[in-house]
């Protein structure tokens, strides 16, 4: 039984899915310790890893590269590798030697692409090439220069039919998955309802079939507080606080001590 079948099946049985970022071994292997039930190489690491403002300059190499890394960690839990931006935009031809590199060269078990009813015909022809695909619809982190920022989207009739027609058409090209993201909670819920794939969802409120969440934000491993990822730690400050005690330690020759010698 593969991976994304076992997905499947605990979405059939009514389980809430969980799914975090890992851009690594480290994170990826205790992703799989905790339990989650699939690990997401997102573009973000744009943001987390490289220090960038958005995902888009983040290309093909730097993905695969972190896709390798985290699933030598994952230990079975399915994996699954953003497209980044042009990644799948310029050609089906470019689509598909892209993707399938995730799967043959970056272990992935599936690959994750932004739009809706505009990047139907990518995803009929990655799954048609029997490359699972995860969509994405709501807001779409790729698309930030076009619609001026990371906003809400769907707040109004006009656009909240035209996420459910993109979710509805992904569904239809063959996608496993569908991510919402920054969606109104009411919203999510009545796509969760039409759809027949599971809605993962992401400041789209409770009632999606499952939650993502970017890993190191809700371990507070990074500055920014966010509306839609609820703390469970404060690593940045306790780093922040042995870092500076090791600093005063050896400034002070109290460390290596004697113990940590040869």
């Amino acid at each position: 039984m593969t991976s994304l079948r076992k997905l499947n099946e605990k979405y059939l049985a009514g389980e809430k899915l969980v799914v975090l970022t890992g851009y690594d071994a480290l994170m990826s292997s205790l992703l799989a310790e905790a339990g989650v039930d699939c690990i997401l190489v997102g573009d973000s690491l744009s943001n987390v890893i490289a220090g960038y403002s958005n995902t888009l300059p983040v290309g093909m190499e730097q993905m695969l590269w972190h896709t390798q890394m985290t699933v030598r960690g994952a230990k079975g839990t399915p994996v699954v590798a953003d497209m980044p931006f042009m990644s799948y935009e310029i050609s089906r031809e470019q689509a598909l030697a892209n993707a399938s590199r995730f799967i043959k060269e970056g272990g992935a078990d599936a690959v994750k692409l932004e739009g809706g009813k505009a990047v139907y015909p990518v995803i009929k022809a990655l799954t048609e090439a029997h490359i699972p695909v995860c969509g994405h619809v709501g807001l779409q982190p790729q698309s930030v220069l076009t619609l001026g920022g990371y906003s809400v989207q769907g707040k109004t009739e006009e656009t909240a039919k035209k996420i459910k027609e993109d979710a509805l058409a992904v569904q239809e090209a063959g996608a496993f998955a569908v991510v919402l993201e920054m969606v109104p909670a009411a919203l999510a819920a009545e796509i969760t309802s039409l759809l027949k794939i599971p809605t993962i969802g992401i400041g789209a409120g409770p009632h999606c079939s499952g939650q993502v969440l970017v890993t190191h934000d809700l371990l507070g491993m990074t500055g920014n507080k966010l509306k839609i990822a609820k703390r469970y730690a404060e690593l940045r400050k306790e780093a922040l606080e042995a870092l500076s005690s090791y600093v005063s330690d050896v400034k002070k020759g109290l460390t290596p001590s004697e113990e940590n010698s040869f």
